[in-house]
Order: structure tokens, then sequence, then C-alpha cells
């Protein structure tokens, strides 16, 4: 039986676009399509779909505030359609952490070629959105977690941590950048999001977190109690230079499928660091991550995945599970206390 979608733009141009892309894989349905989610709400009694591919600037009711009653009152795997707007990717980024499943940007210049990229993508994550079974969940706190401080003050010059996620990351890396210390280690993630949203992303996680936390740069030096994100749609990887760590950007070929990659950093990250770094991989469609955090381990990296239990795809730390990458699964909300542990024995010479 082939998934079933309904289509919510304000735009009939857009609409009758989105459905001729969907339409070009058998295994996908388009069951019906809505200007405004007044009108979604009546097509979700009266259709079920399975996906809702979801626009975040409509009238009568913005993208946003639906979402969060469709999250809390009745859970459907969301797909978002954006605009590469300063606006479109803060609502975005909000829209990814309400549970929406993934996000699809609007091309700019409205070429074939760029309609085209947009279809292949937004099929591929309506069929992983239909993997996952989202639950009610209640509106997203605002205001910045309290952690404490990092148990001790020595701390290795060479500790660090590198954290990969893809769908279902944003959420998942809200939790465990609330529960660090303010004074951590450098940690360096890598998250599958297209350019234009991660900039927003790091000031999202920089509001809610103790942290600081900025999209990465070139010739930045990572210090003490900041998180950079890898920019999207560019590789970030990790050097130690002068006796600090430095990042690096570059615009090489997408590996593992994506760009940045979870691996080219990993991988980076072992060289950089060995035994001193701490490498997570969080919930995810495909395997992206899994053979650089196996790098991580063969370096001497204390390395972990989310478990199954509360990954919304549990597909990467899987995958790395698979080829004995990872030394620990746990459940999302205990990863961070796991990190600190393990940087405090690692401060001790304990590894």
């Amino acid at each position: 039986m082939p998934i079933r979608v309904l289509i919510v733009d304000d735009s009939a141009f857009i609409r009758d676009v989105l459905a001729a892309l969907i339409a070009r894989d058998p295994e996908l349905a388009v069951v019906g399509v809505a200007q405004d989610p007044y009108e979604a709400r009546d097509k979700i009694r009266a259709l079920d779909p399975d996906v809702i591919t979801l626009d975040v600037e409509m009238p009568n009711m913005n993208g946003i505030a639906f979402l969060e009653r469709l999250m809390r009152l009745r859970p459907i795997p969301v797909v978002m359609v954006s605009t590469l707007t300063q606006k479109g990717a803060d609502v975005t980024v909000l829209a990814l952490e309400l549970g929406a499943v993934d996000v699809v940007p609007k091309p700019i210049d409205g070429g074939e070629q760029a309609w085209e990229a947009l279809g292949a993508d937004l099929r591929a994550k309506i069929h992983a959105a239909a993997t996952v079974r989202p639950v009610a969940r209640p509106p997203v706190p605002r205001t910045a977690a309290a952690a404490p401080s990092m148990p001790g003050t020595v701390m290795h010059p060479r500790a660090i941590i590198a954290i990969g996620a893809s769908t279902g990351g944003v959420e998942a890396l809200r939790d465990i950048l609330g529960r660090m210390p303010g004074d951590s280690p450098p940690i360096v993630l890598a998250q599958h999001m297209p350019a234009g949203f991660t900039a927003r992303f790091a000031q999202r996680l920089d509001d809610t977190c103790a942290l600081t936390v900025r999209e990465a740069v070139a010739g930045l030096n990572l210090q003490r109690g900041m998180a950079v994100v890898a920019p999207g749609n560019r590789h970030l990887t990790v050097v130690h230079r002068d006796g600090s760590f430095q990042c690096n950007i570059d615009d090489s070929d997408a590996v593992s499928g994506h760009r940045p990659s979870i691996d080219v950093l990993f991988r980076s990250v072992a060289a950089a660091a060995g035994r001193h770094a701490i490498g997570v991989i969080l919930t995810g469609m495909g395997k992206d991550g899994a053979r650089g955090l196996l790098a991580m381990r063969e370096a001497g990296g204390r390395t972990i995945g989310q478990d199954e239990a509360t990954s919304l795809v549990y597909g990467m730390a899987r995958a790395a599970a698979e080829i004995g990458a990872v030394e620990s699964l746990l459940a999302l909300d205990a990863i961070a206390a796991r990190i600190v542990a393990e940087v405090t024995a690692n401060a001790a010479g304990a590894v």
C-alpha cells in the first residue's frame, strides 16, 4: 500500500508542483491538498494521511501554530517545506523542535533543475517520515537550561566531544546540550540540515543551554564552554594546532551521501584528539557517522549511541552498533551524564 500524503500550502502553484513531484514515486500517493491549516484539519480527519508536507507561512493560522496543535492533539509525521529566508529559517528550526520530522527548502531560483532536486529530497524524506511514530508532546520550553559545573576543574587539554545527528536530531541535540555544564570541553556538532538553517539552529541552541553555541567558521579556535554546529552543505573538520583545536570548513564532495558528513567530522576528531575524544551518534536514517565513530573508538576515544527506544529514527546508531563502533547504547536523557562522567574519568587519567 502506498504512503498517503497530504500537501498543505497556501500557493496553488506549489501544491501542484509538489503533487507532481511526489507522484513520480509509485510508493507514494497524494490523497489530498489543503490551502490553510483549517482546511488541513478537515482533510486530516477525512483522509487519515500517513505523512503531511507543511508550509510554514500561511494565512488564517501559521504553520507553527498548526503544527504545535497537531503534535499535542493528533501527532502525524510532518515534513516542512520552507523558504530559505531568515524568517523561514527561524520558524523551520522551531518546527523541528516541535516535532516535525525534517525540512525541505524551496528553491530560490525556481529553475527546473532546482525543483527536480527538491523532488528527490522530498520523496526520500517522506519515506523516512512514514517510518516515524510521533507521540503527543507539550510545548517546547523557551528558557535556558540550568546545568551544573563540570565535576572537578582539571580537564585534559585535548578533551573534545563530537556529536552527529540527522532525522530527529534537532530535539535530541537540544536535550543533550541543555543538560551539559557551561564549562564543558569544546563540542563539535554535525546535524544534517540544509544550508541557510544552521546559523539559526545554533542560535536556538545558544538560547536554551548554558554553553555558547555558534555556527562553525574556518579558523575558529575551540574553547571550553563552546559548541559549534557544522554549516549546512559544508563539511566541518577539526585539527589540533598550536595547542588548541581549530575548525576547518570545506566544500568537498558529499561523503556517505551528506554534506556536512558526520563521518568526515568524526574521522578528523579521531586524528586530532585520539583517546581524549568522546563521540556520540544520535537519531537519524542511513549510515553516516558509523565508520567515523568506529575510527574514534579505534583511536581510543569513548563512543556512545542513542538507543532505539528514544530515537525518532534508529538508523545511524544502529549502523554504528552493528560494526562495533558503539561502546554504550543509552537513552537520550542519560547521554549528557555519561559524557560528563567520561570527561571526568579522562581528566583523572582513568581512560
